[in-house]
C-alpha cells in the first residue's frame, strides 16, 4: 500500500503538529543524541505529517540505505520481519484522534514515524535491525524463538536507554513517543535499568499496558550490532534446551 498523502486533513495535520511539539519540547537531554540528530537529518518537522515518499525516504536511502513503507497496521511476523531484513522499516499511515493524545492499544504513525525513523540514520542500528531480522526468519517456524526475539526487540528497539557520555538517554521508539514514559524511564525510582545482557532479555516478559518495571541499557549502537552472534547463540541453547526439558 501507498500513503495516500493528499488525503490527510486539517484537522490530521493539528493533531501531528500537537504531538509532535509536546514530545520534542522533552527530549532534549533525554533522548539519545543520535535520534536528535536523526531529527534534523531525516528532516522531521512540526509543521506536517511527514511525506514518506518525497521526503524521508530520499534522505534516509543516502544515510544508510532504509527507507519506510506503509502498512495498514499491526502485521504478521514474516511479513514484518521480511521488510526489516530488507531494510525498509514499516510503519501505518493513519493517525490517532484528537481524543487519543495520550494512550493507543495500537501503535499509529506518530508512534512508528516520530519514535523509531530518527534512529534509522544511524548506521549501526540499522545494521542491528536487519541482522535481528534475519535472524528471526532463520526461526520464523518456531513460535518459542519468535517469542524470545520479540522480547529483545521490544527491550532494545521499543523501550531502550543507552548510557552516554552525558548521562543516561532514550533510544527506545516506545519511550520516545510517550509524554509519560520518558519521564518516568530515567527519573522514577520505581523500574530497575539493568545492563543489556542477550540471554536475560531473551527471557524476560514484557509489560503492554503500562509503563515498564525494567530497562536494559546499552553503552553503544555498536554493542547492539555486535551482539547478534551472542544473540543467535543464546537462541540455540535455549531451543536445545527446551526440546530436552
Amino acid at each position: 500500500m501507498h500513503q495516500r498523502y493528499d488525503q490527510y486533513t486539517a484537522s490530521e495535520q493539528a493533531v501531528w503538529r500537537r504531538l509532535y511539539e509536546r514530545q520534542i519540547a522533552q527530549l532534549p537531554g533525554k533522548a539519545s543524541k543520535a535520534y536528535l540528530d536523526g531529527i534534523a537529518t531525516t528532516g522531521f518537522v512540526a509543521d506536517h505529517i511527514p511525506d514518506f515518499d518525497r521526503e524521508i525516504n530520499p534522505r534516509l536511502l543516502a544515510l544508510t540505505g532504509w527507507q519506510v513503507v506503509a502498512v495498514p497496521g499491526l502485521i504478521d511476523n514474516r511479513t514484518f520481519f521480511t521488510l526489516m531484513a530488507n531494510r525498509q522499516f514499516p510503519a501505518t499511515t493513519w493517525l490517532r484522534r484528537a481524543d487519543q493524545l495520550d494512550y493507543l492499544q495500537e501503535p499509529d504513525m506518530f508512534h512508528d514515524t516520530f519514535g523509531h525513523v530518527p534512529l534509522l540514520s544511524n548506521q549501526a542500528f540499522c545494521n542491528f535491525l536487519a541482522s535481528l531480522s534475519q535472524l528471526a526468519l532463520d526461526h520464523i517456524q518456531s513460535e518459542e524463538a519468535i517469542d524470545m526475539i520479540s522480547r529483545l526487540y521490544w527491550y532494545t528497539v521499543e523501550f531502550g536507554l543507552i548510557q552516554e557520555p552525558e548521562g543516561l538517554r532514550i533510544y527506545g521508539g516506545g519511550i520516545l513517543s510517550s509524554p509519560g514514559e520518558t519521564t518516568y524511564s530515567l527519573y522514577d525510582p520505581t523500574p530497575h535499568r539493568l545492563p543489556y545482557e542477550v540471554s536475560t532479555l531473551l527471557m524476560t516478559p514484557y509489560i503492554i499496558d503500562r509503563y515498564q518495571d525494567r530497562y536494559f541499557v546499552i553503552r553503544s549502537y555498536e554493542e547492539l550490532y555486535h551482539s547478534v552472534p551472542a544473540i543467535a547463540r543464546n537462541l540455540e541453547l535455549l531451543l536445545t534446551n527446551s526440546v530436552h526439558l
